[in-house]
């Protein structure tokens, strides 16, 4: 298995066009093309994370923050960054990264920090776009409708809510002609040949197009598959930054803290407001969370537990009434374990060996 193959894998549960515009997310160092051998996931890149990749024979590291999130201007091979880039280079490291399309996507980074403290998410905190939805629709012959229509379903297409293998089929009959040099699978070379079929039809969406039409041409028995795409103006389902929800039943600020505090495994966290508040609806929102005080109160949050808190904006989430728990940037770290199982779960069928960073890349340490 190529390193792409792995990158498609990880843009199936993260894609791409998830994240923001600014995010260097992606392909970072290294090529695309190598046999990965061994897989290192982890939170960071630095140049110790690089130091147990190159012990442990891994080619392939895959992280949530950006090695390079600004464009490079020179690569200083004294710097701690260029040390880096060049320990990569040496031993044939390539690093790809998942960031925001990873915070955003559904069972990423908000929704594992939503579920390991126990809060049912109805809501994202940020809306940033709905899925664009198409329609395609097949004939097939009707020796191969089953097949065919299970490609759909293999391929990501026909969910619609709290259902799948949704399709829609009529009968009819096709005509076609096979010319010379063609290799049609019925009826004769210079002949028309007319040919009972059904159109199966089903909703897909777009980041699954691709793997949809895949599936459909190899179970499809024809030499050449016809097919239509079309573009819908259906609402698909809508993808934002942050959770929004509720805890199972109202607790003190000081008991959900405590809660984070453990389920966490933090030393140390910061709050603002009154410990004796009880709470019940939260927003969450991993890494650096602040500018997003405002959406949290809109949303009609009571706390909303993040990262990164500076003094005046923490005032003014106090002002207004909003408790906010600020856990550190760090808890992002709960991606590592559930992007190995991902991945494992994928490459099962694999003899290649993923493995998690055991290196703390958190610069803060509580006295």
């Amino acid at each position: 298995m190529k390193h792409k193959n792995v990158f498609q894998l990880m843009e199936k549960w993260a894609p791409k066009n998830l994240a923001f515009d600014w995010d260097p997310i992606g392909l970072q160092v290294g090529l695309q093309n190598d046999e990965t051998k061994n897989i290192l996931v982890t939170l960071d890149v630095l140049e110790n994370v690089v130091d147990e990749a190159i012990e442990n024979n891994v080619n392939l590291i895959i992280s949530h923050h950006p090695l390079i999130f600004n464009p490079l201007k020179n690569i200083d091979l004294s710097s701690p960054k260029g040390k880096t880039i060049q320990k990569l280079i040496q031993h044939n490291i390539t690093v790809y990264t998942a960031h925001t399309n990873l915070d955003v996507a559904e069972g990423g980074v908000n929704d594992l920090l939503a579920r390991k403290l126990d809060i049912e998410v109805t809501d994202s905190l940020v809306s940033m776009q709905d899925e664009k939805l198409y329609k395609v629709a097949v004939y097939v012959p009707l020796s191969h409708i089953e097949k065919v229509r299970e490609a759909f379903n293999k391929g990501g297409a026909g969910h619609i809510g709290n259902y799948s293998h949704c399709t829609f089929q009529t009968e009819g009959e096709g005509t076609f002609k096979p010319l010379k040099g063609s290799d049609p699978y019925s009826g004769k070379i210079g002949e028309i040949k007319f040919a009972d079929e059904k159109k199966i039809e089903s909703i897909v969406p777009e980041q699954k197009l691709a793997s949809v039409i895949h599936e459909i041409k190899k179970a499809h028995p024809y030499e050449e598959v016809a097919y239509d795409v079309y573009k819908l103006h259906n609402k698909g389902k809508e993808y934002g930054l942050g959770r929004v929800g509720k805890l199972k039943e109202p607790m003190t600020v000081k008991q959900l803290a405590e809660k984070v505090k453990e389920r966490y495994e933090l030393e140390g966290l910061k709050i603002t407001g009154s410990l004796e508040k009880k709470v019940q609806k939260v927003a969450i929102l991993g890494g650096s969370g602040e500018k997003y005080i405002f959406a949290a109160k809109n949303k009609g949050a009571e706390v909303f537990i993040t990262g990164d808190m500076t003094f005046h904006l923490a005032q003014e989430a106090m002002e207004m009434g909003l408790v906010v728990i600020d856990a550190g940037h760090y808890i992002e770290e709960i991606m590592i374990e559930a992007t190995r199982d991902y991945i494992v779960e994928q490459l099962k069928d694999s003899n290649i060996n993923v493995i998690t960073s055991t290196v703390c890349t958190n610069p803060f340490t509580f006295l």
